[in-house]
C-alpha cells in the first residue's frame, strides 16, 4: 500500500462474500469442465479445494490454514500525503459526490432520488444544480483535496490524520453510527482493560482504528501498531495489527481462531462481518463493545473548500438536500427503503436492518454537534480532540485547529424552513438488552487521583486538575447515553501496620471501618463537585462506593489515594 493509500471507511460484507464465492464456484466449474473434455476425473486436490471452501477447519490444520490466511499490510509509520488541493469545477451542472455502502447515506440518496443525476431531485428544482452520487470503496481524499469531485464522507476522527493540507469545509454532519462499529474479543476478556498485553486485527486510520484508540486511551491502555503477527507489544500496550480493511481484519481473526495457537486475540470490524465472526466462533469469540451506545463515530459530508468558495449557493443545496432527506428517512423509512436498497445493492429487509444501526441527524442536532453543546452523543472538537490524544504526538506532532474545518452558515441560513421548525434533539439509548448492571464487568476502568485537602474529603479548590478530572467523567456520560459511571473511593494503606502495632486487629478494624467511610465520603466530594461543574448531568447515572485501603493500587501511596471511575455502557 502507497503512502497515499488509506483503507476505505464503512462496506459491505455481505456482497464481498457473495463474490468470493461465486469466483470460487466458477473458477471450480471451470476446472472440471477441462478436466471432464480430457476424458479425466478431477484429482483429490481440486475436488477438495472446492468441497471444503465452506466448511470449518479443524484446529489441527494449522499448516494447510495458513496459505489462506489474509495477510497483513505494512503499516504507514508517518501521515499520508493528499494531491494538491485544487477547487472543483462542475461541468453541465452536475456535482459529483462520492459515498460507499453504508446506510447512513441513505439521506443523500432519498434527497436525490437515486444515484443518478435527477433533475427533479431537491437540488434541481430548487437550488438549480444535479448530483452525481458515486459508490465507492476506495479511499478519495485526494480526488477531493485536488478537486476532482465536489465532496465526500468521512467520520470526524479522520481530519486530524489528514490536517492542514485537507482544504475542505464541513458544513453538515450526516449523522452518527450506531451499532455497525464493534469489537470482538476472545471469549475470556471481560474488557477494555484486560487487552494489555494482547493482539487486534484492525485498518489503519479510518474510523476502526480511532474506535479502539480511543477506548485504550479512556483506559489507560497504550497502543502499539506492529509490522506483523509474530510480533507483540510489551505487557501494558495493546498491539495492533493492521490490514487492507475492516473486513480483511476479521476474516484474519476468524483464520486465527481455528488454529491451535491464535496469534490474535480479537479484531475491530463493522457489521455485519462481525457479528459473523462472532457466530462461526463456536463460543470462543464474543463482542466486547460495539458503538450502538457509543457515541464517538460521526459521519459527516466534506466539500472542497474551492468549490464551496465558487458556489455557497450549491454548498447550501448540498445541505439541505441531505437533511430534508434524513428527515424523510428518519420520520418514515419504509417508503424509501426499496429505493435505498436498490441505490446501494440490498435487500429491503438487509436496508431496514441497517438503518438501525445508524441515526441520522437533523438541523437542531447538527448545531449542537458542531457547537460542542450536544449533552447525549459526542461533539465535532471533542471527538477531533480524542483523535489527536488517540494517536498522540509521535504521528500528530502539530495538529491542526479543528475549527479550520468548520462552516456554520449553511446550517443556519436553513434555520427558518418550516420542515425543520418543530424538529428538536433526540437521541436516546437504544436499549436491546437488559439495564446496565453493575455487577457485570465495566467497559472499562480509570483510576484518577483527585486532590483533597490533608486527611480530609474536601477536593482541594486550587488544583487545577480536578476540574480536567470532572470533564473526564462527565465526558464517558455524555458520549454514551444511559450509560453510568461507578465512582470507587479508595485511601491509603500505609498505616495499617503502624495500626496494628498500637492496637492489635481491633484498632485496624476500626480504622478500617473509618477508612471506609472517609473513601465514600471522597467518592462523594467528587459527584457533588461534578454535579456542581455539569449541573445538566442525572445524578442517578452516577453511583459511590467506598473501599477503604482494601484495594491499593501498590506501594505508592500517592496512586492509593484516589477515585476509580468504572464506566459500564448499555450493550
Amino acid at each position: 500500500m502507497t503512502p497515499q493509500t488509506i483503507p476505505r471507511q464503512r462496506g459491505n460484507a455481505a456482497g464481498k462474500f457473495i463474490t468470493f464465492v461465486l469466483v470460487l464456484a466458477l473458477l471450480g466449474l471451470g476446472g472440471w469442465l477441462v478436466l471432464q473434455d480430457q476424458g479425466k476425473t478431477p484429482p483429490d486436490e481440486v475436488r477438495t479445494q472446492v468441497d471444503q471452501a465452506d466448511e470449518p477447519r479443524s484446529n489441527d490444520d494449522s499448516s494447510s490454514a495458513s496459505a489462506d490466511a489474509p495477510t497483513p499490510i505494512e503499516p504507514l509509520t508517518r501521515l499520508p500525503t493528499l494531491d494538491a488541493a485544487a477547487a472543483y469545477q462542475p461541468k453541465d451542472g452536475i456535482i459529483d459526490v462520492d459515498i460507499s455502502e453504508y446506510a447512513g447515506y441513505a439521506g443523500l440518496i432519498v434527497a436525490n432520488g437515486g444515484l443518478a443525476p435527477n433533475p427533479d431531485s431537491l437540488f434541481a428544482k430548487q437550488y438549480g444544480f444535479q448530483v452525481r452520487l458515486t459508490l465507492s470503496e476506495e479511499e478519495g481524499w485526494s480526488k477531493l483535496n485536488n478537486g476532482r469531485i465536489a465532496a465526500s464522507v468521512t467520520t470526524a476522527d479522520t481530519l486530524p490524520i489528514m490536517g492542514r493540507q485537507f482544504e475542505v469545509i464541513a458544513p453538515v454532519q450526516i449523522g452518527f453510527s450506531r451499532g455497525a462499529d464493534m469489537v470482538v474479543v476472545d471469549a475470556g476478556i471481560p474488557n477494555i482493560n484486560q487487552l494489555s498485553g494482547k493482539v487486534l486485527a484492525s485498518s489503519q486510520f479510518n474510523e476502526a482504528e480511532f474506535f479502539i484508540r480511543y477506548l485504550a486511551s479512556e483506559a489507560g491502555v497504550k497502543v502499539r501498531v506492529l509490522h506483523d503477527l509474530d510480533a507483540r507489544p510489551a505487557a501494558d500496550e495493546l498491539g495492533l495489527v493492521m490490514y487492507e480493511d475492516a473486513f480483511v481484519a476479521c476474516d484474519a481473526y476468524e483464520h486465527e481462531l481455528a488454529q491451535r495457537k491464535p496469534r490474535l486475540n480479537g479484531c475491530v470490524g463493522w457489521s455485519p462481518r462481525t457479528d459473523e465472526v462472532v457466530e462461526a466462533s463456536n463460543g470462543r469469540a464474543k463482542a466486547l463493545v460495539s458503538n450502538r451506545n457509543l457515541l464517538v463515530i460521526a459521519d459527516i459530508l466534506m466539500v472542497n473548500q474551492g468549490f464551496a468558495t465558487a458556489h455557497p449557493d450549491w454548498v447550501k443545496g448540498l445541505v439541505h438536500g441531505l437533511l430534508e432527506g434524513n428527515r424523510q428517512v428518519r420520520d418514515n423509512p419504509e417508503p424509501h427503503l426499496a429505493q435505498i436498497a436498490g441505490a446501494l445493492g440490498w435487500e429491503v429487509d438487509e436496508t431496514r436492518d441497517e438503518l438501525r444501526k445508524v441515526h441520522l441527524s437533523n438541523l437542531p442536532e447538527n448545531l449542537a454537534f458542531f457547537e460542542g453543546t450536544i449533552d447525549a452523543a459526542g461533539s465535532f472538537q471533542g471527538i477531533y480532540q480524542s483523535s489527536v490524544l488517540a494517536y498522540g504526538t509521535g504521528l500528530l506532532k502539530n495538529p491542526a485547529d479543528p475549527t479550520r474545518f468548520i462552516d456554520l452558515q449553511y446550517l443556519k441560513s436553513l434555520q427558518g424552513l418550516p420542515a425543520f421548525a418543530e424538529q428538536k434533539i433526540a437521541i436516546a439509548p437504544i436499549k436491546t438488552g437488559a439495564p446496565v448492571s453493575l455487577e457485570g464487568d465495566a467497559l472499562l476502568s480509570r483510576d484518577i487521583r483527585f486532590f483533597f485537602k490533608p486527611n480530609s474529603a474536601e477536593l482541594d479548590p486550587a488544583a487545577k486538575e480536578n476540574q480536567d478530572y470532572l470533564d473526564t467523567i462527565k465526558g464517558f456520560l455524555q458520549v454514551s447515553p444511559g450509560s453510568i459511571v461507578l465512582l470507587r473511593g479508595h485511601v491509603d494503606n500505609a498505616r495499617v501496620a503502624e495500626f496494628e502495632q498500637q492496637g492489635g486487629q481491633s484498632l485496624v478494624r476500626s480504622m478500617a471501618l473509618k477508612a471506609m467511610e472517609l473513601s465514600r465520603q471522597r467518592a462523594q466530594s467528587v459527584r457533588d463537585a461534578l454535579l456542581a461543574r455539569h449541573p445538566k448531568l442525572d445524578v442517578k447515572r452516577i453511583e459511590l462506593v467506598g473501599r477503604g485501603w482494601e484495594e491499593p493500587a501498590g506501594p505508592d501511596s500517592d496512586l492509593n489515594r484516589r477515585v476509580e471511575v468504572q464506566w459500564f455502557t448499555l450493550e
